[in-house]
């Protein structure tokens, strides 16, 4: 007799509580250098030396070329708000976002084991998809892909893109043949953002991991049941998935508000003028979080469709027999009406069947959207302050005081 057996573990951890942050050759050479732990320990040992060789040699290089708070400069270093913000709070955010969405990410296999979501007939499709998920989040082409993205594509269209703002900045300045990168400029353009489009794309490829594997899981016949008290036939527990993806959402609002705010400051723009791009941003991080569960939207519809028929039928011959026992004079006349079981099973079998009809599309319950939400738009509320004149923000500050 074949038996179903959880897969090996590996040298990242045990398979049976798959995380897609936890592994790949970033990861192992984090460990091998004593900046991680398995667990994604050494948190703060890694933001500061990360941090440090993206943002520290900028500092350095623009104070030798004067160019940190030089006067000449229309935008200095000091006053690249983009540039700090990047890489001293969103660069952190990924790391933090990294051991978040381990915590949180890392149960969820282990749940669909503990509470008999797999059929037996399905465990072994279950496992191959496991198998592959490890697979894709350990491998090194995949890394050394992005790599050659971030080099290849990433780099020059970067450099390309961030032209002066109004015509020299600390890391570049306009000649005749086209701007001209200064030494900081230089570590800015092939070091510094490397670094974090690296780790931002990275990022993506994990998302893209675990929405594979949601819709691979997805794919097999669960053993889902329509009256579950969560309303979404017991996947409820996958809407505590978002939050994992709360620190990420907030990295890059953080960035996109850094970007604004340098050109509110240096080009006399304001808020209002940039509603598009927030909008575009709120829909897309959105997205990106509630994506890999809403794949479960058709096997929840179809669940719904057959609990409504299925349970309808019973509930029909109960209401029946409860009309023609109680209403229709077909009861004992020594059995009577108050405390007999048969109100209590119609009543349970009313709240059973409005908890069908209430049943959601996807397993995701209002309450889990408040992080995300809150994540996505903290970073622009500061920015709404650019929109009140200097003196009558300071009255209004000093108004608070006293």
């Amino acid at each position: 007799m074949s038996h179903w057996s959880a897969p090996q573990a590996d040298a990242d951890g045990d398979r049976a509580y798959f995380s897609p942050v936890l592994g790949g050759p970033l990861f192992r050479l984090f460990c091998r250098t004593h900046l991680s732990t398995d667990e994604l320990l050494l948190l703060r040992r890694r933001i500061v030396v990360v941090a440090f060789v993206a943002w520290l040699p900028l500092l350095l290089l623009s104070v030798i070329e004067g160019r940190a708070v030089g006067a000449g400069v229309p935008v200095p270093f000091f006053y690249d708000f983009a540039v700090h913000i990047r890489f001293m709070v969103a660069l952190p955010l990924l790391f933090v976002a990294e051991f978040v969405a381990h915590q949180r990410l890392r149960p969820v296999v282990k749940a669909f084991e503990a509470r008999g979501l797999i059929p037996f007939d399905a465990r072994e499709c279950f496992d191959t998809a496991l198998g592959s998920a490890f697979k894709a989040r350990n491998s090194v082409v995949a890394e050394l892909v992005i790599i050659a993205l971030v080099y290849g594509v990433g780099v020059l269209v970067v450099l390309k893109h961030y032209v002066p703002i109004d015509g020299t900045t600390w890391f570049s300045e306009l000649s005749p043949g086209g701007a001209e990168l200064s030494m900081a400029g230089l570590w800015y353009g092939f070091v510094s953002l490397p670094i974090f489009q690296f780790l931002m794309l990275r990022w993506y490829y994990r998302v893209f991991i675990w929405a594979r594997f949601m819709w691979q899981v997805s794919r097999l016949p669960l053993r889902l049941v329509p009256t579950h008290p969560d309303r979404a036939g017991g996947l409820g527990f996958l809407a505590h998935s978002i939050s994992a993806f709360a620190l990420l959402a907030l990295a890059h609002s953080v960035v996109l508000a850094g970007q604004l705010l340098n050109r509110i400051v240096h080009r006399g723009a304001s808020l209002p003028d940039f509603a598009l791009e927030i909008g575009v941003m709120v829909v897309v991080l959105l997205l990106l979080a509630l994506a890999p569960l809403a794949v479960f939207a058709g096997q929840l519809a179809q669940l719904r469709r057959t609990g409504l028929d299925e349970y309808g039928v019973v509930a029909q011959r109960l209401a029946d027999e409860f009309d023609t026992k109680w209403v229709r004079g077909g009861a004992p006349a020594d059995e009577p009406l108050l405390g007999s079981p048969d109100i209590s099973a119609l009543a349970d079998m009313g709240g059973s069947y409005e908890v069908i009809e209430n049943m959601r599309s996807v397993p995701i319950a209002p309450e889990a959207l408040i992080p995300l939400v809150v994540a996505i738009l903290l970073p622009m509320l500061p920015l709404t302050l650019t929109m009140m004149p200097l003196d009558a923000l300071v009255k209004a500050l000093v108004g608070l005081m006293f």
